[in-house]
């Protein structure tokens, strides 16, 4: 799963659904909220170092305080999640799990992302960070897919910051695999909010950004595996997806319980539709959340 988060800095209450939390305690009717992951190619690699460079620079003028509460902010409860996948041949992945939109002093958990706050820069702080990733798949089963390796989850790690500035949200994330592929992801989102009825409805739009290398491991297809399967050989070049989403935040009679949906779907870019390895040209995902807010 992979949602763009929100959670709360220096004295700011994270008091929105699991996700968009941070936005809900703004005084704006609407939030905007940019959410970017880092990957190879120059010209992202030249953004995302431009981008830290500025956040860097306008930390002298630094918002953030410092003075991080001592108390337990935001969502806890459970989640059934369930993600197609574009591999041919894979079943639909779904699984029950915890839910954690937390953060307490300079640490903090976005649902599948963790991490903890260091240097204020400007409306926000640097952050180090890691993610939870389930972009592998066994091929031993998998009739389709005879002749090819498996592919191992990725092991996301990297920095970020979360901007919440008076014209809304900006998140930047840069994170590098360390486990097989060794390739970078970058992802923007931006997310608005409003009301409908008794609940609130944070719409997103985004586009993420996959490093040749990333795209090298989950997609290509080696001289090896095109002999074993009698598929063509694929190189695949980075690739760029489109996403559209939206959270449902539905509370509970007049308690902290909320009951949270989210759907996404994300086009793949043409470098991944080419692959042989693929059958659809894009992936959906969505879950069900039961959360308690702590304020």
């Amino acid at each position: 799963m992979k949602n763009p988060q929100f959670i709360t800095h220096g004295t700011c209450k994270q008091s929105l659904p699991p996700q968009l939390d941070y936005l809900s305690r703004t005084r704006h009717d609407v939030h905007l909220a940019l959410f970017l992951h880092a990957k190879s190619g120059k010209y992202y690699v030249k953004l995302i170092h431009s981008t830290f460079l500025l956040a860097a620079l306008l930390s002298c003028n630094a918002l953030a305080s410092e003075d991080f509460s001592t108390n337990l902010q935001g969502h806890l409860g459970i989640f059934a999640n369930a993600a197609s996948s574009s591999i041919r041949g894979n079943t639909k992945n779904s699984a029950l799990l915890p839910y954690a939109y937390l953060n307490y002093k300079r640490v903090f958990s976005r649902i599948d992302t963790f991490g903890i706050k260091t240097l204020p820069i400007a409306y926000g702080h640097l952050e180090i960070v890691a993610r939870i990733k389930r972009d592998g798949y066994k091929t031993i089963d998998n009739t389709q897919l005879k002749g090819i390796t498996d592919r191992e989850d990725s092991t996301p790690i990297g920095i970020s910051t979360f901007q919440l500035t008076p014209l809304g949200g900006l998140f930047l994330y840069a994170f590098y695999d360390a486990n097989r592929s060794h390739g970078n992801i970058y992802e923007a989102t931006y997310v608005a909010k409003f009301s409908l009825g008794g609940m609130t409805v944070y719409p997103q739009i985004g586009i993420e950004h996959l490093s040749l290398d990333y795209t090298g491991y989950y997609y290509g297809v080696s001289a090896n595996e095109s002999l074993a399967s009698g598929y063509a050989g694929y190189t695949p070049t980075a690739s760029n997806n489109r996403m559209l989403s939206a959270l449902f935040e539905i509370p509970i009679s007049d308690t902290n319980w909320f009951a949270n949906i989210y759907l996404k779907r994300k086009w793949l870019g043409d470098a991944i539709t080419s692959s042989p390895l693929v059958s659809t040209q894009f992936e959906d995902n969505g879950f069900i959340a039961i959360t308690y807010r702590f304020d």
